[in-house]
């Protein structure tokens, strides 16, 4: 007989918030501290936004019996991660007079601001608002936002993307009024209405859940990372559907070989109609399946392993109108942007902006600044924290170049550069074990200078870094993967594929960066001399054979599937 297991206290909070209320509004008021009440930080999720602090001044403050230097993280929702001039311009200015004066663009196509005291919070929240933006369910145990493939040349195509981004957003948002009343100061409905979330349940998720839609041949959402991945399938210049995957996901602990990063599985193919109906019911067995008890084993992909997928997809199947049918023949090459410009034939035109590890300030916000007063096109996140300035009509394009030019915009970066990124762990993430967006720049100019001993300084190597095993920045799908586990040092992680179709695998423990170097160094060197044709840097280091330790103990789940069509 199965011996029911307690709830974890996650569960009792939003048992007990009434529907992510909380005493949210309250704590708001209470100008003596600069946090929230500890139940309440997890609502906050919800709402968008994190409690932290600065851990630079932890111990100073500590000495002194100070508060700590409690601050806020904000993210915005923002599906397919396009915004017009005039919503940049909002959140440029929203981030000078709320936040630290600098915007951080994410792995999931969103702007985060940094730094926000609580009496900011409700003017940013409304700022937002007033131009269309807002921050529902971009943290928490929901669906967050949700990412689509970046590629403005191919129009009609990327709109279709874009599009279904929005839609299945807009579906699985909470129908709690709760940010409404909270941030806009919206009246709650009189006659004793009663509130329902018909999708995800009065206690929400297990865990959170992320969605991603790829646009082949490019990966640049990192499809097979996420718990539910959408795959175009394109024939004759139109998406007839889109296959399925399910049970992606970066996060583990270290120590811990009960978790695991892990790639999704193709489970079918669905037509274009039909495709947030298949999110709302691969959201809605997660929902009715999901460990609920304990919060590190209660993301898709440990249910999905625990049941099995044929379970799994038997499930999802049972709930859709329409069944899944087998999945089509699709092919990936690559992940990364297409930094510089791209000329259409109508003479339009974009720019991809590289923005090291996604921070924007300075002379940055400066130029884009600028580019933005002129009211063309559109802004664009990538998943890789670039921008894409988008859709410059052929009489605006001289004066973007003009002021790309003026403020440094246009600069070539080699190809580890390009294809770098980093969560921003220290110094106000709460859990960073490590350095990772202040230290991978330099790292990356030590690895560079080995590079160009070896002639390939602009050959495209995916290298990613964060602060702790968490994955942010999908560290467990890159060619070389570096994951925090205590200041200064880091597991080296090898062999991913370049077009994000593989997990890599554990190459060296406790690195620094001296070690990191000496370790790349000769596989660099190895690699210029030995690979075979075209062939990727973490291609070759399987091949070689390079990557001496095994995934033994991390219980990496290697997944077949995704070859399907390769």
């Amino acid at each position: 007989m199965d011996i029911e297991r307690p709830l974890s206290a996650n569960e009792r909070i939003k048992s007990a918030s009434n529907l992510l209320r909380g005493t949210i509004a309250d704590g708001l008021t209470h100008a003596e501290t600069g946090a929230l009440a500890d139940d309440d930080t997890q609502l906050t999720k919800f709402h968008g936004f994190y409690q932290q602090d600065d851990r630079d001044l932890r111990a100073e403050r500590g000495k002194q019996r100070m508060e700590k230097a409690f601050s806020f993280m904000v993210r915005m929702r923002v599906p397919a991660g396009i915004l017009t001039p005039k919503q940049w311009l909002k959140v440029e200015k929203l981030a000078v007079e709320r936040a630290n004066h600098t915007i951080r663009l994410t792995t999931r196509e969103t702007v985060q601001f940094h730094g926000i005291l609580k009496g900011n919070l409700k003017p940013l929240m409304q700022g937002l608002h007033d131009d269309l933006m807002d921050t529902i369910a971009a943290c928490g145990d929901v669906n967050r936002n949700v990412i689509a493939t970046a590629d403005p040349w191919r129009r009609d195509l990327h709109a279709q993307v874009s599009d279904l981004a929005r839609e299945i957003s807009t579906h699985l948002l909470p129908r709690t009024r709760a940010w409404h009343e909270i941030w806009l100061d919206e009246e709650k409905v009189s006659g004793g209405m009663i509130e329902d979330e018909p999708i995800l349940g009065r206690t929400y998720l297990p865990r959170k859940f992320k969605i991603a839609v790829a646009l082949p041949p490019h990966n640049d959402v990192d499809v097979f990372a996420h718990d539910l991945g959408l795959i175009a399938i394109v024939e004759q210049d139109r998406i007839i559907g889109y296959n399925v995957v399910v049970g992606g996901g970066m996060g583990m602990t270290h120590g811990e070989p009960e978790t695991y990063p892990r790639t999704g599985d193709v489970i079918g193919f669905c037509r274009p109609e039909h495709a947030v109906d298949v999110a709302e019911k691969v959201v809605t067995v997660q929902r009715d399946h999901g460990d609920r008890s304990n919060r590190k084993h209660a993301r898709l992909k440990y249910t999905i392993d625990d049941m099995g997928i044929e379970r799994f997809t038997s499930l999802v199947n049972e709930r859709l109108d329409v069944k899944l049918e087998p999945a089509r023949a699709y092919s990936f090459t690559s992940t990364g942007d297409r930094l510089g410009w791209v000329q259409e034939a109508d003479g339009s035109a974009h720019f991809t902006l590289f923005v090291e590890n996604g921070r924007i300030r300075d002379r940055m916000m400066a130029g884009l600044h600028k580019i933005a007063e002129l009211g063309v096109g559109r802004f664009i996140m990538t998943a890789n924290q670039n921008l894409i300035i988008a859709d410059i009509p052929a009489g605006s394009r001289a004066e973007v170049e003009a002021l790309l030019r003026e403020y440094g915009l246009d600069r070539p970066v080699g190809g580890l550069r390009r294809n770098a990124m980093a969560c921003v762990a220290l110094p106000t993430c709460g859990l960073a074990l490590a350095e990772s967006e202040r230290y991978l720049p330099d790292l990356v100019s030590r690895l560079e200078d080995e590079l160009n001993r070896f002639g390939l300084r602009d050959d495209e190597i995916t290298i990613r870094m964060t602060g702790c095993p968490n994955g942010c920045a999908r560290p467990y799908v890159s060619e070389i993967g570096l994951v925090g586990r205590t200041p200064g040092v880091y597991n080296l992680y090898l062999g991913g594929a370049h077009e994000g179709t593989r997990l890599n695998k554990l190459h060296r423990r406790d690195v620094d960066g001296d070690a990191i170097v000496a370790a790349l160094s000769p596989l660099f060197e190895s690699y210029a001399k030995e690979r075979m044709g075209n062939e990727r840097f973490g291609d070759y280091v399987i091949r070689s054979g390079a990557v001496k330790e095994t995934t033994a103990g991390l219980n990496f789940h290697e997944n077949l599937s995704a070859e399907v069509g390769n």
